[in-house]
């Protein structure tokens, strides 16, 4: 579980809460049946309508991804690439087919087989960052969903803004109180519906989707990276400095300890 994500959630909504309560309201003061449908039932729907339904099906699949931590570590990563280069320089190419089984990575497993068999170096590149391309179009058209509803949002709460509006005016003259009353509600929430799914949830999910994207491109970068240097038959030191410049400073600081 990302606590990050968690946290900014919980957060929020609790400081919405305390907000609320500060200033003289309940909670459910701000609870509307009627805003809720159009604000968040009008985005859902406005966003359905804008893509192939395999992805709104696919949407509950990609949000999970920004409430889970990133599962690969790029410094054991790296010890592995820099051991395969090890390997390969002592025992060649090929006595690193025994080990390709073993690497959790499928990507990573295209790269060294590709190796083992003898591809040109430029062909593994292109086949490798043709990859990491498709990949990262394929992020972009995940998170699209919610970067769409992020859009929809303010917009439908505008529109039950309207709603309100045309219902108490409506009913100015027939001197109802309570439904000008209710009309104003509707006007007025909505709209703060609108401005909450858009910068509480869905432009954050977007947000932090990009990152959970550029984190793992990284990481299949490297693996590009490592591999070419590993079939280059480069110095196992060199490998390592080279695929070290993707680390913080101190994820690299710690390598090196860990080397010495």
């Amino acid at each position: 579980m990302d606590i990050a994500t968690v946290i900014g959630l919980g957060l929020g909504s609790a400081l919405m809460v305390l907000g609320t309560i500060s200033g003289g309201l309940s909670i459910m003061d701000l609870i509307d049946i009627p805003s809720v449908m159009i604000t968040f039932g009008g985005a859902a729907a406005a966003t359905i309508i804008s893509f192939p339904w395999t992805s709104t099906m696919a949407v509950g699949t990609v949000t999970k991804k920004a409430f889970q931590n990133p599962t690969f570590d790029l410094p054991n990563l790296i010890t592995t690439l820099v051991s395969f280069s090890e390997k390969a320089r002592r025992e060649g190419l090929l006595a690193l087919e025994d080990d390709i089984n073993e690497l959790p990575e499928e990507f990573l497993k295209k790269g060294i087989q590709l190796v083992v068999d003898g591809t040109d170096p430029e062909l593994v590149r292109n086949i490798m960052e043709t990859e990491i391309n498709n990949t990262a179009q394929r992020h972009a058209y995940g998170r699209s969903w919610w970067d769409a509803y992020a859009g929809f949002a303010p917009g439908f709460g505008m529109l039950g803004t309207l709603v309100g509006l045309v219902g108490m005016l409506k009913n100015l003259g027939g001197g109802d109180a309570s439904a000008i009353g209710q009309g104003m509600a509707t006007a007025l929430i909505t709209t703060l519906y609108g401005s909450l799914a858009q910068n509480l949830f869905a432009a954050p999910v977007v947000r932090k989707l990009t990152r959970r994207s550029e984190d793992e491109l990284v990481i299949k970068q490297v693996m590009v990276e490592g591999t070419l240097s590993i079939q280059s038959g480069d110095n196992p030191r060199i490998v390592k400095e080279k695929l070290a410049s993707f680390l913080t400073p101190v994820e690299r600081a710690a390598m090196k300890d860990d080397g010495d």
